[in-house]
């Protein structure tokens, strides 16, 4: 039904960088890299980083929040450790959510260099 997400960045270089990172350990790459925009995704742009140099900072509580799909609890963890090594903060460290009962919820959050918060997800059921 989605067929792509953006999010606005105060400085995409920076956050080119962080996302580079951090989705390419889910398997994503940089597709489209435009004077304002990068789009990622494994065969077409799904999500987007666009500036907003004008755009207020983000305070806790509001921002972004997507998920991402991962393959494995193993992507999951990579998510989280290429998050915080470039320069994200954790949000709820990789593990099982009891929230969802007897799913296999397992899931990462972080907060980018904007705040927003981004989460990878697999099912261990």
């Amino acid at each position: 039904m989605i067929d792509h997400v953006s999010i606005a960045v105060l400085d995409l270089a920076a956050a080119t960088r962080f996302y580079d990172a951090v989705l390419g350990a889910l398997g994503m790459t940089a597709i489209d890299v435009r004077a304002a925009t990068v789009g990622y995704g494994k065969k077409y742009s799904e999500f987007w980083i666009n500036l907003r140099r004008d755009m207020a900072p983000v305070t806790a509580g509001s921002g972004a929040h997507v998920c991402f799909r991962a393959r494995s609890t193993d992507m999951v963890d990579a998510f989280h450790a290429a998050a915080l090594e470039a320069g994200g903060l954790s949000d709820g460290a990789p593990g099982l959510r009891e929230h969802d009962g007897e799913g296999g919820y397992y899931a990462a959050f972080i907060r980018d260099l904007d705040g927003n918060r981004i989460e990878a997800v697999t099912f261990t059921k």
